[in-house]
């Protein structure tokens, strides 16, 4: 198994960054008058989930990671409504399932490690 020396060798950064990823690119087809509404919103929830798992592990204590794990947390379920929202308004015209796949596992390893952490 290999070391973790970075934030970057975190798998559950790195699946966080892929969302993130996803995110902007399904947000290019939202309409403009959106850019400073629901497109922002969500990309900044998006941008929030591997940006505070990178900020908890930069911190020198378990209680501060966990403490920005749970931040990253309630992004992705913010991500989540308001991806819901977005498709309800008619402005996901594709299948998205494989983003809230992704969302899905994000939130079960981010759920998994903040337990590893607290053993």
């Amino acid at each position: 198994m290999s070391e973790i020396k970075s934030y970057k060798d975190l798998l559950i950064w790195q699946k966080g960054m892929e969302l993130t990823q996803k995110t902007y690119e399904l947000t290019k087809t939202f309409p403009n008058e959106e850019i400073y509404g629901l497109t922002s919103q969500i990309r900044r929830s998006s941008v929030s989930i591997p940006s505070n798992i990178a900020e908890g592990y930069g911190r020198n204590s378990n209680k501060n990671f966990v403490h920005f794990l749970n931040i990253s947390k309630g992004s992705l379920f913010e991500l989540e409504t308001q991806l819901l929202i977005a498709k309800n308004l008619g402005y996901i015209q594709t299948i998205i399932e494989d983003v809230f796949l992704l969302i899905e596992e994000v939130g079960k390893m981010i759920n998994s490690f903040i337990r590893k952490i607290n053993i």
